[in-house]
Order: structure tokens, then sequence, then C-alpha cells
């Protein structure tokens, strides 16, 4: 087995997990008679632990100079964890299992993309090409789930997810540590000289704000979809639409990152996912508008992600790798994330459905003025002599 066909399968059964979980996890708690605040609730703990456990995994990693044998023992424990859903179905006792499972789950991912970007080396603005599969696996899980769903109970749901989470293990036993350049990965600047710089600073608003404005389509789009008077099959292949959308860009970021740079591209994302939140607030009912906003995944989190990651890799360089991936996980996926999904829930039911996507386009329009700050000072430190 090749290398990238190693990392490939590692995101392949991740993102099957997601796919599996984020749509789905929804319905199967409001069958199990869960109220929408209590759903958003529930949701944005998967979320808020990123904000935590991708930083100590991190420092562990840049500490002993690995990050697969942290990968693995995280795949592992979150397997075990996510069993206890099968145990009890009580609000509290899922929120601990959900807290967690979720832990281990959410650290993972940030310490497996240091692992890629190390060994594709030089080749790192390929990354999307390796990641594509990634994209591959939620497409399958999402859109199998969405059939299969029409057919048996979402009760079903935890154990349709334990299996993907087999797989996730077994998986990260294919995949070698990558050898380390002692010489360049030690002379690096220090990480909070780093996190000083206004152009850093403000890539982390823009990703906190992308990410944020996706809490609601997260939690609650499926939902949202079936109250507009479709199918749950129907939410599937949306969900499945977006991310195949995702795959055709992952094919030619590395040429459009190399053409335009990845500042543009993060802008150009946040743009277009304002855009897509506000139509999905407006028009909810029309199949045609839905087939287009969710073809507009394909920036709002293919393009985006890749051009992040990238400049994320340039930021922080050498063993600041692990560290800088968890940052970035940790403040868009993971705060992001989390109060994005907290505030849709309160909104649900305190407002209506449609105000989730309205509060989603205005954090979406609040990152593009973000990336255009960071972008702006980037190139105004590039300018600068010495």
């Amino acid at each position: 087995m090749t290398p990238n066909l190693r990392l490939s399968s590692f995101y392949f059964f991740y993102f099957a997990t997601i796919g599996a979980f984020m749509p789905y996890w929804g319905p199967y708690l409001s069958e199990l008679g869960f109220s929408g605040s209590q759903i958003g609730e529930l949701m944005a703990i998967v979320l808020a632990t990123k904000i935590i456990a991708p930083n100590v995994w991190g420092w562990l990693a840049d500490r002993t100079g690995t990050h697969m044998p942290l990968v693995r023992s995280g795949a592992l424990a979150g397997l075990i964890a996510f069993t206890g859903v099968l145990l009890y179905s009580g609000y509290w006792w899922l929120a601990a299992v959900m807290a967690v499972f979720s832990f281990f789950w959410n650290a993972i991912l940030p310490q497996f993309e240091a692992t890629t970007l190390r060994t594709l080396g030089r080749d790192s603005h390929r990354y999307a090409l390796v990641r594509l599969w990634g994209s591959v696996g939620f497409i399958v899980a999402v859109a199998s789930l969405g059939w299969l769903f029409d057919y048996i109970d979402v009760a079903w749901l935890p154990w349709l997810v334990l299996l993907l989470f087999v797989g996730l293990y077994v998986s990260t036993l294919q995949v070698p540590e990558p050898p380390r350049d002692e010489v360049a990965e030690n002379n690096v600047p220090s990480i909070g000289s780093v996190l000083r710089r206004p152009e850093v600073i403000g890539l982390f608003l823009a990703c906190f704000f992308m990410q944020a404005s996706h809490g609601p389509y997260y939690a609650f789009f499926t939902l949202y979809v079936e109250e507009a008077g479709f199918s749950r099959s129907m939410a599937g292949q949306l969900w499945a639409l977006g991310v195949l959308a995702e795959v055709f860009l992952f094919l030619i970021t590395p040429r459009l990152i190399l053409r335009f740079g990845a500042w543009f591209l993060v802008t150009l994302a946040l743009v277009l996912t304002t855009l897509r939140w506000s139509l999905l607030a407006a028009v909810p009912e029309s199949l045609p508008m839905l087939l287009f906003i969710q073809t507009l995944h394909a920036f709002s989190y293919g393009v985006y992600h890749a051009a992040a990651i990238s400049l994320i890799h340039y930021f922080f360089p050498g063993r600041l790798q692990g560290r800088g991936q968890a940052l970035y996980s940790s403040l868009a996926f993971g705060i992001g994330g989390a109060l994005g999904s907290l505030a849709a829930g309160y909104l649900w039911d305190g407002v209506g459905s449609a105000s989730v996507y309205v509060l989603a386009a205005g954090l979406a329009a609040a990152g593009v003025v973000a990336s255009l700050f960071g972008h702006w000072r980037h190139r105004r430190a590039a300018a600068t002599p010495g």
C-alpha cells in the first residue's frame, strides 16, 4: 500500500464517521424526544471538546516528536467511549458520553493533518488530493444512510457509527510515523511570536466565523429540510451533493492555490458562504435552489479548508505544526462550531428555523472582514524590508 493510499484510507473512515454522525444525530436525538435546544446543547458538547482536546494532543505531539501513536490511541479510546451510547439514552448520560468520546475523536484529526503534511513534504500543496478521500467517505456514509433510514429506524445509527469507528482504528495501524528533519524543525520561531502576528490573528478570526456559521448547518440542516417538506433520504442526498461538489473542487484546489494564493481563496469562500446561508434562510422549499445551495459547499468547506490548512502550514513550521493544526481545530471547529450550534438551538426553539441561517449568514460576513484584514496585514508585512 502506497503512503498516499494509507493516508487516504484514514480520511475515508474519519469523514465517513462524520457523514454518519453529524447529519443524523439531530434526527436520532429528536426521535428520543429531545427538544431543539437540547439537541443544540448536545451537538455543542461534541464541538466544544475541540477547544481543549486538540491542544492537549498537539502539545504532547510536539513534545514527544511523534503524532501517530497519539492518533492510534485516540481512535481506540473514542471507539470504546462511544459504546456508552448503547447503554442508556438519558440527557445527562448522553452529554457525558459525547464529552468523553468526542474528546478523543476530535483530538486525532489535527495530528493526522500534521502527519499528512510532513509525509507530503515539499508537495504539501497537493494535500487536497489526499484529503478528497475523506469527502468520498462522507458521501458514501451520508447517502447510503439517508436511503437506509427510509427503511429502518434511525435508532440503528449508533451501531452503524461504531462499525465505522472500527474501520477508522484499523486504518490508523497502516500509517507509519514519517521521518523528521530535526535541524529544520527546531529552527523555528516561538509559538507566542507567531500568535501575536496580526495576519495570524486575522486568519484565526476568519476561521472562527466560518465554522461558527456552519454550526446551524451541522446541527439542523436535516431537520430544516424535512420541515420544508422533503424526505430524510432527500436530505441525505443533499448532504452528499454538497460533499460531491467539494470533491471536484479538491481535485483542482492545488492549482487554484498556486494560481490565486491561499488568502484570496479563503476570502472568496467566505463570500460564497454568506450567499449560501442567506439563500437557505430565504428559500428552503425550492429544490432547484437547494441543489445550488449545496454545490456552494465546494467553496464553503472544500476550497476554504484546503486554503486555510495551507496558511496554517506556512505560519506554523517545523515543531509548531502539531500545535498550529490543534489551534486551527480548537478555535475554528471547537469554539466557533460549538457557539454556532448552541446559538442555533436556542434560535430554533425561540424564534424559528429560518433564523438560524440568518445568524449563519451574518457570521460568515464577519469572516469576510477578518480574512480581508489578515490578507492586508500579511501583504503589508511581506512588503516591509527586514
